[in-house]
């Protein structure tokens, strides 16, 4: 059975390390993801403060934005098929995510005030209570629950990919962006669906752990943990946002 998280799967594990010290742990997979989130947030402090002054640099920043999209989409990718990479190409992840992120995020703070805010709250704090979930045993990644989670995430994969072909031709899936009563309510479904991914990485990453994996696997458990991060935290601006144009 895979992740929900299209960049880690079980065949990144079948590795073993040979000896304790080269082994992947958890303290420092969480280390590694600090220090992911640590590069992010940095990354992204430039096109924010850029775009929050208005400064003539500003309108540099979109096209920017936009090829660090790519370039992390493309790192993504790599890192994925190629889980020996993650320590190298991971960092490079992150600050280009960052990035995007700080651009896409002034946009949202300067229609919205205290809109990022919000989502960052809400992001760090489903991670925290879904963690706290996981570790008392009230959360279970069993069997049927992450071919649920696998199931759903496929189909947002697949609607969003529809409506993005569709807006090639003038036309889309209006209840993916608009502020109704349906639209709102498909956010907040995905919202929850992203959620749930942090569980299947939090268990993904605990059998790695009991595996023996190679301690480069740190970076690779990190690095998916901090995808699904992205990801929840992109669709609560987005149903924040609806909300607000209620």
């Amino acid at each position: 059975m895979r992740s929900g998280n299209p960049t880690l799967s079980d065949e990144a594990f079948k590795q073993r390390a040979g000896t304790a010290g080269d082994r992947m742990t958890l303290n420092g997979t969480v280390n590694k993801t600090g220090i992911l989130l640590f590069i992010a947030v940095v990354c992204a402090a430039l096109p924010w403060r850029l775009l929050m002054q208005q400064s003539p640099m500003a309108s540099m920043m979109m096209p920017l934005a936009t090829g660090a999209a790519v370039i992390g989409f493309i790192l993504a990718l790599i890192i994925s098929f190629k889980t020996h990479t993650a320590p190298y190409l991971a960092p490079a992840y992150a600050a280009a995510e960052g990035v995007f992120l700080g651009a896409i995020s002034a946009i949202f703070e300067m229609r919205y005030p205290g809109i990022v805010l919000q989502a960052m709250a809400l992001t760090f704090g489903t991670l925290g209570c879904l963690l706290l979930a996981y570790k008392s045993g009230l959360i279970r990644a069993s069997e049927n629950f992450k071919l649920g989670v696998v199931a759903a995430t496929g189909a947002v994969a697949v609607l969003y990919l529809v409506n993005f072909v569709m807006s090639f031709f003038g036309s889309g899936m209006g209840f993916i962006s608009a502020p109704t009563p349906i639209g709102i309510g498909f956010s907040v479904l995905v919202v929850a669906i992203a959620a749930l991914n942090l569980v299947l990485d939090f268990d993904f990453i605990e059998r790695g752990v009991a595996s023996g994996s190679p301690k480069y696997m740190e970076w690779y458990g990190a690095f998916g943990l901090v995808v699904t991060l992205v990801w929840l935290y992109l669709e609560i601006l987005r149903l924040l946002s609806k909300l607000r144009d209620r």
